[in-house]
């Protein structure tokens, strides 16, 4: 079977393993890896040369496990495929994503607002406790769009670049963002290289993932968002996926939030009717039907390899 045919049949395996088991209710491996990155962080984050600091950190957290990913898959043969399947289940969070986007969506358009306020600090790091339920679906649908790049999208892509160990890289480095990444005076410098490698990581992805979206929503909506809004957002990647996102839907996000008990005016994405529950489930919906375009174009691209290498 060609290396690459044989790559999509995993990449499809893995895909069912997330949608079948979800990530790990317990002993989740990210649980121990984000312990392991702040003992790195609290032993190597003081004193000078910050970034030096911060680079060595990320090398230390990151390389030993990719390294010994590739190890494994080397061996080839079914420990290869094992291998494969294990780590993108592991990298992906496309079930979890959708249940947490649900547990928030559900209450809301029950009118249950203290509990859709509840779920939705779950998935956003804002301050929730007195948002409107505009503001709770518009936090909701902002998270389930640009989670789409980091939990699904771009862990595809780095699988079918790299197998496992790709898709590996990709989780571990967008976690460390998320924990060193932050303009604080602490992280700045020492999270620097975290931030960037993550940039860097899901810059093509994020604009596949943008592209996906505007396919399968309001094509040319979603593009004008995408080129006119997207470079307007601080994060190079989240910019273009949320703008797209909400082009897509027709929905207006961005805009005032709350953040560490001050109001933060952020850009404004997509343009249309102010989001609600039945917007949280559209984002849903759109995340679900972009992993079948991509299951289904992965698989596709397999069969034909495969046809070319026996006509």
């Amino acid at each position: 079977m060609p290396p690459f045919t044989q790559l999509t049949l995993t990449l499809v395996a893995g895909v069912l393993l997330d949608r079948l088991f979800g990530e790990p209710r317990r002993y989740h491996p990210l649980v121990g890896f984000g312990a392991l990155a702040a003992a790195l962080e609290r032993r190597l984050n003081h004193g000078g040369h910050g970034i030096a600091r911060g680079a060595l950190a990320w090398t230390l957290a990151v390389l030993p496990w990719v390294l010994v990913a590739l190890w494994f898959r080397a061996l080839g043969g079914l420990v290869a495929i094992a291998i494969d399947m294990i780590l993108l289940w592991f990298a992906l969070g496309a079930r979890s994503l959708v249940e947490h986007a649900r547990a928030v969506a559900t209450p809301l358009r029950a009118g249950d607002l203290p509990e859709a306020r509840r779920r939705v600090g779950w998935i956003v790091s804002r301050d929730t406790a007195a948002l409107s339920p505009t503001q709770v679906a518009a936090a909701g649908t902002e998270s389930v769009l640009e989670n789409g790049n980091d939990a699904i999208f771009g862990a595809l892509f780095w699988f079918l670049v790299a197998g496992g160990p790709g898709a590996l890289l990709f989780r571990l480095a967008n976690t460390l963002d998320a924990m060193w990444g932050y303009r604080t005076e602490r992280h700045l410098r020492f999270g620097r290289i975290a931030a960037r490698v993550d940039d860097i990581l899901g810059w093509l992805p994020a604009r596949l993932t943008a592209l996906s979206y505007a396919l399968l929503g309001h094509t040319r909506h979603a593009l004008h968002c995408w080129r006119q809004q997207g470079p307007g957002w601080k994060s190079p990647n989240a910019g273009p996926v949320m703008a797209a996102g909400a082009g897509a839907l027709r929905v207006q996000l961005g805009g005032e939030a709350p953040y560490h008990g001050a109001m933060m005016q952020r850009p404004a994405l997509g343009g249309g009717t102010p989001p609600d529950a039945a917007s949280l489930f559209a984002a849903i919906a759109l995340v679900n039907r972009a992993l079948v375009l991509w299951v289904s174009l992965s698989a596709l691209a397999g069969a034909l390899v495969w046809a070319l290498n026996h006509a």
